[in-house]
């Protein structure tokens, strides 16, 4: 089993930021993926932001230049800084990785975004 820890979500103003953490816990081996995705109200949940186990990375279009996915491997730890974050980010945030063939979810950590 795998245990997922987020933390760093809030109420920011508009042009604000935040960053948020993912720290894994348990049977973990190899994590070959981790990603932060994202789900408003009455939407689905989408990929917001992955990075591989060798670095590399991956963004939805609607973050590119505003968001930063990043990750210690000695800590088990993922992060993603949020800048020039808008209303329309305001979602619950859920980190997920990727340990063999089974994927984990964390609980999810609020994100508002005020105007």
């Amino acid at each position: 089993q795998v245990q997922l820890v987020e933390s760093g979500g809030g109420l920011v103003q508009a042009g604000g930021s935040l960053r948020l953490s993912c720290v894994a816990s348990g049977s973990i081996f190899s994590i070959n993926f981790m990603g932060w995705y994202r789900q408003a109200p009455g939407a689905q949940r989408v990929l917001v932001a992955g990075i591989s186990s060798g670095g590399s990375t991956n963004y939805a279009d609607s973050v590119k230049g505003r968001f930063t996915i990043s990750r210690d491997n000695a800590k088990n730890t993922m992060y993603l800084q949020m800048n020039s974050l808008k209303p329309e980010d305001t979602a619950v945030y859920y980190c997920k990785v990727v340990v063999g063939l089974r994927q984990y979810w964390g609980q999810g950590t609020q994100v508002t975004v005020s105007s």
